[in-house]
This record gives C-alpha cells, structure tokens and sequence, in this order.
C-alpha cells in the first residue's frame, strides 16, 4: 500500500520518518512471522554541514534531493527509501540477507562517490559528496526491531567514526562496564519495571541509552 501525504518527505518525496517507523513495525513482523531475513540500512551525507556553511542551505536541499533520488534509482524497486531526517537516509530491504543488502547500498555509495555534479531535476550544484552507512539484518543480528535498530545504529556510527565514505556491517559489541549513580527510587522503579516485562534490568539501561544516542545522534554526525 502507498503511503498517505502525512507520511512523505515534502523536500524529496520519499517516505518520511513516521511512514519508515510504521513500515519497519510491519515489515519486521512479517519477517518473523516468514522466518524470511529483512535488511536495515541508515546512510547520511559525510560533511554535509560543510556544503551548508558553504554554499548555503539551497544548495544543500538540491543535495539531498538529488542523492535521495539516486539512492530512490537504484533501490526503489527493493527497498523501502525513507528520508530519516536532515540528512540522513534509511533503506527497509525485506527479503534480504545483510550480505545482498551490502551489494546494494554499495552500489548507492559508489555513484554517490562518483558525482562532481549533484542535480535534482530542476537545480544543480557542484560538488563532490559521499556517504556512510550501517547495515544490520534479521535474523543474523536481530531478533526484533529494537535491535535491529540498535545494530544498524551501532554500524552507521563505526562507518563515521573511522574515515566516512564507507558501509559497515553490524557486528555483536563487547560490553564495557561503567560505573553509573541513580536515585534509589529510580533503581527501585528499574528493578519493578524489569520484573512486569520478564528481562534484566541491565536490557532496559542499554534500550533507553541506545534511545537516547538515536534521538541525539543527528546533533553528533553533523559535527564529525
């Protein structure tokens, strides 16, 4: 079924970040219910603000439009193409193990990487951009859409924090331990809260910290 207005991206026309929640919701169910693979993919602009300070917000929305149009091109007919936020963009890939959802977001990276002229139909800047981006699946690295977000997340933020213009593949993290304060009352309502949905207080400190990261990240990838 097509999306409604309400869930478009008025700058690009893809899917917006309401229609990617509710679509991802629903796809991972049915993957689940199939015992069928389902790829996630987040990729954003490397160094977009850069393009922005320097040659001002036009620009940058003709950026945009015309990567979200290339990324469209070449995975449309897979994928479902969302437009996550600012800059950043999200691939819902069903039926797909994270190997083949690798080969196709790398041939997105490659023509991205290729451009000296980004055009959206009607505007065209001069610039060469790229872009980065984590990929995780299901069954491999997830058994629901909260770590299947959680890896895709982890993933996309390995791919910037070690040179950009590349995809990495989620991966099962070591833990790190930390020494953390909180109020008796909250590490009373933590330890009720653990108990009424049968896991450990230690699964839902990780689910409310990754949160947190996914709801801040864009503040931190603008910068790096």
């Amino acid at each position: 079924m097509s999306p409604d207005s309400q869930q478009l991206d008025p700058l690009t026309g893809l899917v917006n970040r309401k229609g990617f929640e509710e679509e991802l919701k629903a796809m991972v169910l049915l993957a689940i219910q199939a015992d069928a693979p389902l790829s996630l993919a987040f990729l954003d602009i490397d160094n977009f603000k850069r393009l922005n300070d320097s040659l001002g917000h036009e620009a940058g929305d003709t950026a945009i439009k015309a990567i979200g149009n290339m990324i469209n091109d070449l995975g449309g007919s897979r994928a479902t193409v969302c437009r996550y936020g600012g800059d950043e963009f999200a691939l819902i890939i069903p039926n797909t193990e994270r190997e083949q959802a690798f080969l196709l977001v790398e041939q997105i990276r490659s023509l991205i990487d290729s451009q000296q002229f980004l055009s959206d139909g009607k505007n065209t800047v001069q610039a060469h951009l790229t872009v980065s981006a984590g990929i995780s699946a299901i069954p491999i690295d997830a058994q629901d859409e909260n770590e299947l977000l959680r890896k895709a997340d982890q993933a996309f933020y390995r791919a910037k924090i070690t040179g950009r213009n590349k995809i990495v593949l989620a991966y099962e993290e070591k833990m790190a331990p930390k020494t953390s304060h909180y109020t008796q009352t909250q590490l009373e309502r933590l330890s009720e809260l653990a108990r009424e949905q049968g896991v450990g207080e230690a699964v839902l400190l990780r689910e409310a910290l990754d949160n947190l990261l996914i709801k801040y990240k864009h503040a931190f990838t603008s910068k790096k």
